[in-house]
């Protein structure tokens, strides 16, 4: 905390030190420096989006239309982005969303991410094609708050036995992805030839889980691919499969993927417990609405009944301000923590971290918000 002594103002945004001066701050720098050290394929599959990436620029341009009108004279000294989300007491109304794979960006992968959301205090999202076993990862991460994201499979038992685990193992909601029932038509993917899975850099859930292992009549990396790819897709999921998941776990359960109104309300009926309003960064549907643009008729739709999440887009802290104010409970951020991974690891995901909390407590400040109750329309105006 840098304290200015000439007027007593205290700035509570990020420092600069020896440890973080030559690191990037936006996320623009952050994308160059780490298409200085990825390959084209794990680079491409991070940073790009399916078709010819309307969703993703969307998600982006969405924000833009919408600007924060400031409060002045309302005495922001004791501001606070303390949220509640399922009886848990978390810092900041930001989460690291469910991204699969992480050891493309870096060798620690989602154990250099999870040690840096324990530190900031940041729920991680862990995703079923994690590169490292959610056991690992929840002991890394030790009592710091962790969800579990879970892709549905064709084989029942297979989510069934993976949720189990992630409840045994402190993690404290269950995120089921409801918009990956096809993989999204991603070009960048195509041109390079590329698929991490088929490198069977998200296997290691399958490969521990007794379930997964009792339908391979051999427990090897290319079998284990072939039986997830065989899985993974399931264009047959239907919303009474969410009462087969809730036979098997206690914990609340979101659903991902959510950007229609009357989809919402049937979240609601068939007892969901949070929704992520999300068109998966862009990956899935090109030419899809954005996440910013379905937020408002989904809270609207849902009316406080159970926690909206946004996903998509989320760049800044004026961002999770926006999103925040036209009705989210809390915000998930998913490149921006990847290209951290990419160029810095651990200290690169904390930096990113850092800064956008930063960010978000000034936009907080001069916005003329103490609290994220503050947060409402009032304070936007469309452009």
């Amino acid at each position: 905390m840098a304290v200015a002594k000439d007027n007593k103002e205290t700035y509570l945004f990020t420092r600069v030190d020896k440890n973080t001066k030559s690191l990037p701050v936006s996320f623009e720098d952050w994308a160059l420096k780490a298409r200085e050290i990825l390959p084209d394929g794990p680079f491409d599959y991070i940073i790009g989006g399916s078709g010819v990436e309307e969703t993703l620029a969307a998600n982006i341009k969405a924000f833009s239309r919408w600007a924060i009108v400031p409060r002045m004279l309302r005495d922001v000294t004791h501001r606070s982005a303390h949220i509640t989300l399922f009886g848990q007491q978390l810092r900041t109304p930001v989460l690291l969303a469910p991204v699969g794979m992480q050891a493309i960006a870096h060798p620690d992968g989602e154990l250099a991410t999870a040690r840096a959301a324990a530190a900031a205090g940041i729920p991680f999202v862990v995703s079923t094609v994690s590169s490292y076993s959610l056991e690992q990862i929840a002991q890394t991460m030790g009592d710091a708050p962790r969800w579990f994201q879970l892709y549905w499979s064709n084989d029942r038992e297979v989510s069934a036995s993976m949720v189990r685990r992630a409840e045994a193992a402190g993690y404290s909601a269950i995120v089921l992805t409801v918009d990956t029932i096809m993989q999204g038509w991603k070009r960048r993917d195509l041109r390079n030839g590329y698929s991490p899975l088929r490198e069977g850099k998200g296997l290691a859930n399958y490969i521990q889980d007794p379930v997964f292992r009792s339908r391979l009549t051999e427990v090897t990396p290319e079998n284990a691919v072939e039986e997830i790819i065989r899985g993974i897709y399931h264009p047959a999921l239907s919303w009474g499969d969410i009462a087969f998941l809730r036979e098997h776990t206690s914990l609340p359960i979101l659903l991902k993927g959510i950007l229609h109104p009357e989809d919402a309300k049937l979240a609601l009926e068939h007892g969901a417990d949070g929704i992520v309003v999300s068109n998966h960064g862009g990956r899935q549907l090109d030419g899809a609405v954005s996440a910013l643009e379905a937020l408002p008729g989904i809270a609207e739709a849902v009316n406080g009944r159970l926690p909206v999440l946004l996903d998509s887009g989320v760049r800044t802290g004026s961002d999770v301000i926006k999103a925040m104010a036209l009705g989210a409970n809390a915000v998930m951020i998913g490149r921006p923590f990847m290209l951290g991974l990419a160029v810095a690891g651990e200290q690169g995901v904390a930096s990113v971290l850092d800064t956008l909390l930063g960010e978000l407590d000034v936009a907080m400040a001069l916005s003329g918000s103490n609290t994220v109750a503050d947060l409402n329309p009032s304070i936007l105006v469309r452009v």
